[in-house]
């Protein structure tokens, strides 16, 4: 379902676009040293994961034109819950986490300034523009991901594309094991239904 050509994020500097943020990245020179080792750890973090939070928010349905500035609100958010992070866990299912709560945020706003505004919605265009050069079947599969609610489209993604565990996804969640499997078995009988719905339509 992944698109080849599909933009690279940007190499951004989290602290220098969110402007001053908490009061450590206010001034290295004020630092202590427990502070200057956090802050060279989350920047090794961001520059090893920034791409990874880039394509989640891409397959969590966010515009490309928004996925900038998401990302970096995704990183001043787990720059704030750094402490909370367990090493003993994977980092990316965690990050996804911060992500799926940023995407639905900016889903709700769009929601809204749609509702406000009587702006088209153009979710449905933007997944077949995509990637022009997909074959019709990833087209229809993309179209269908846009119609999921967030919830759905969180444990697909992580499970069909980023490969995680049915346990690994309701932990980073924060949902039982049992609604990650109904959720992802809903998410793939939509999808199923959805692309033979558009197959049938366009013959």
């Amino acid at each position: 379902m992944e698109s080849a050509s599909s933009p690279q994020p940007p190499s951004v500097d989290v602290a220098l676009a969110k402007g001053q943020g908490p009061g450590e990245l206010s001034g290295a020179g004020s630092l202590g040293a427990s502070n200057a080792a956090r802050l060279a750890s989350f920047r090794a973090l961001f520059e090893r994961e920034i791409s990874y939070v880039w394509t989640s928010l891409r397959r969590l349905g966010v515009p490309e034109r928004d996925r900038e500035d998401l990302a970096n609100e995704v990183f001043f958010r787990v720059y704030q819950r750094l402490d909370t992070y367990d090493p003993s866990r994977p980092i990316r299912p965690w990050l996804f986490a911060f992500a799926v709560r940023v995407a639905s945020e900016d889903r709700r706003r769009a929601r809204h300034r749609y509702e406000e505004l009587g702006a088209e919605d153009d979710a449905a265009a933007q997944a077949v523009t995509r990637d022009p050069e997909s074959t019709t079947d990833r087209e229809l599969v993309w179209k269908a991901m846009d119609t999921l609610d967030m919830d759905k489209r969180a444990v697909l993604v992580m499970h069909d594309l980023d490969g995680h565990s049915v346990p690994e996804i309701a932990l980073a969640l924060s949902i039982p094991e049992g609604t990650a499997y109904s959720r992802l078995r809903a998410a793939r009988e939509h999808i199923t239904c959805s692309v033979r719905r558009q197959e049938r339509r366009e013959r």
